[in-house]
């Protein structure tokens, strides 16, 4: 119960499929992550707030599954996907405080395509 939940999610995987109870292959869960999809925009069209918890906790836990599938642990995926996101924020950041600006002060558009430009950076290269 201690462990992050995406950790705990793939441990919950794999020892289910030790026993059998698991798909047959990637294929088979990125369906499930759809079915999932489906489920939590049909939840989000209704608006109850319960139901949408529990239909992206559900596409949270057979994302988490498809990495297990992948043989990529989901909780390293997203700290990396968490550093990139941090390190191009600050980058669009920067670039509008050297045009006098804040992000409040700009516009989604603006912001895009700074952050076009921080993904060609050296430093998000293959990222």
């Amino acid at each position: 119960m201690a462990l992050p939940a995406l950790v705990r999610a793939e441990r919950l995987t794999e020892k289910a499929g030790a026993v059998g109870f698991d798909w047959p292959d990637a294929a088979s869960v990125v369906g499930k992550i759809r079915e999932e999809l489906g489920e939590l925009l049909e939840a989000m069209d209704g608006g109850d707030r319960g139901r949408i918890e529990n239909e992206l906790g559900d596409l949270l836990f057979a994302t988490a599954n498809l990495g297990r599938f992948l043989k990529v642990h989901p909780e390293e995926a997203l700290r990396g996907t968490l550093r990139r996101f941090e390190s191009r924020f600050h980058y669009v950041e920067a670039q509008l405080q050297s045009r006098g600006k804040s992000p409040r002060e700009s516009n989604l558009a603006e912001m895009d395509s700074l952050w076009e430009e921080a993904k060609k950076r050296p430093e998000d290269a293959g990222q």
